[in-house]
């Protein structure tokens, strides 16, 4: 029987390229398109399965709860993902729009942290974007009462009567699915380096644009 891993020891030595105030963009966005752009470089070096998994964190009553989704757009006006907004993170937007996002580009020594106030995409986007999914995904969206307790049993059930339901014709989106877009007050960029002296680059939205600090690691 193999021994309990010692916790305490597991370390990795980080070594990445600084980030310097002097010569990182003055928006995030650019920036951000980099390291995305790297990380989709690390995907086909097979480093990195999932370049667009974020952890979105929500909240209700003080109590936090976070999970994985996809990126599916970014632009200046934010970061968008997709649900169904019967779930537990879209009720908790619905009752505090506030969240934050986090990419773990660990392969690369890089985190991004997004935290800013989320607001639902317009009917059209989010029907413009299902029309682009796979059918399945399409008819496993008509199943899935997301975030609701279901046995597996029951899950394969109503899978099965949404293939019948749509037998033939295209899979139109459900009323209670939609995406949301999170516009970013702050975007943090860590790099990892030596003697955990790690690089942290905060951008904060202000009235006249951005404003770029350091923050200790």
């Amino acid at each position: 029987m193999a021994a309990d891993p010692d916790l305490s020891a597991e370390r990795v030595d980080y070594a990445g390229e600084h980030l310097l105030e002097s010569t990182v963009p003055s928006e995030p966005y650019a920036l951000f398109d980099a390291w995305l752009e790297d990380a989709f470089a690390a995907k086909e070096r097979g480093v990195l399965p999932e370049p667009t998994a974020m952890v979105a964190s929500t909240s209700a009553g003080d109590r936090p709860s976070s999970r994985t989704v996809l990126l599916k757009e970014v632009d200046r006006d934010g970061f968008v993902f997709f649900t169904n907004y019967g779930s537990r993170k879209a009720n908790e937007l619905a009752a505090s729009p506030y969240a934050a996002l986090l990419f773990g580009w660990y392969p690369l020594q890089r985190q991004v942290r997004v935290e800013g106030v989320s607001e639902r995409l317009p009917r059209s986007e989010s029907e413009s974007y299902f029309a682009t999914r796979p059918r399945a995904s399409q008819l496993g969206a008509w199943a899935s009462a997301q975030s609701t307790e279901v046995t597996l049993e029951e899950l394969l059930v109503a899978y099965r009567r949404a293939e019948e339901r749509f037998e033939g014709t295209e899979v139109p989106c459900p009323p209670y699915w939609g995406g949301f877009r999170v516009r970013p007050e702050t975007i943090e960029f860590w790099q990892g380096q030596p003697s955990r002296m790690h690089d942290r680059l905060l951008y904060r939205r202000t009235d006249d644009g951005w404003q770029v600090v350091r923050l200790a690691p």
